[in-house]
């Protein structure tokens, strides 16, 4: 019996639509794109942009954002964030300078605000992350800074999503936690360069967080032209 073969359309691009003015943003590196992605109440998240600022938030093509900085997480920082965000906040809620219950109180407050995720920091006790993952009913990021990390004792109190941010040891680190736990959502930070993103993600990394640059750095090369009467670059 004849059976009509059936050729799939090729799929192309059609043209971007960056608009006028807000064609100048910043873009996350394209290598990224090679990672598999984690999934998250239904969406694909490849890149999360590591920042706070709101105008860069506002104005960068990430999958998503977290948000830690190195002060005590106040909810009306994450209001802000969610508010001027299009795209799901991973919100920093301590675990380092800020533990026990003022933690789980947090994380509460961003789960209601709107946050797609929260993430606690390395030193979070076991009994922290428990207590965390007992009250809201999204992700807990448990952020890994150290080789020696209980990994285990780390998912059987709630972690959701292991977060590595260990500098050079971060790719060695994936590869441990992928060898052992091979269906664990890894994020990861991926380095300066496209080389080191790349080994991350081969490492075993599902989504990479990038470092974008300062204003202070972005408005350097925008000042020099202006001095040098050109236009905006």
């Amino acid at each position: 019996m004849y059976e009509e073969k059936i050729i799939p359309p090729k799929k192309a691009m059609p043209q971007a639509q960056d608009g006028t003015l807000r064609k100048f943003a910043l873009r996350v590196p394209e290598v990224i794109y090679q990672c598999s992605g984690i999934m998250v109440f239904g969406k694909r998240i490849k890149s999360l942009v590591f920042s706070t600022d709101l105008s860069i938030i506002k104005n960068v093509n990430a999958d998503a954002i977290i948000a830690v900085y190195p002060f005590t997480p106040q909810p009306i920082i994450t209001q802000a964030l969610l508010l001027a965000a299009d795209i799901p906040v991973f919100a920093g809620v301590g675990g380092g300078l800020t533990q026990g219950q003022r933690v789980v109180n947090l994380a509460m407050f961003a789960e209601m605000q709107g946050a797609t995720g929260v993430v606690v920091n390395a030193p979070t006790a076991n009994t922290v992350v428990q207590h965390v993952a007992e009250t809201i009913d999204i992700p807990v990021v448990v952020t890994v800074a150290r080789a020696d990390t209980d990994f285990e004792a780390r998912l059987q109190s709630g972690a959701n999503i292991f977060n590595v941010s260990a500098a050079a040891e971060t790719p060695a680190i994936v590869r441990s936690i992928r060898e052992r736990y091979p269906d664990v959502p890894i994020i990861a930070t991926g380095g300066p360069t496209d080389e080191s993103i790349l080994e991350t993600i081969r490492a075993g990394a599902n989504a990479i967080t990038w470092t974008p640059p300062s204003n202070g750095e972005i408005f350097r090369d925008i000042m020099a032209a202006y001095r040098d009467n050109k236009p905006h670059p």
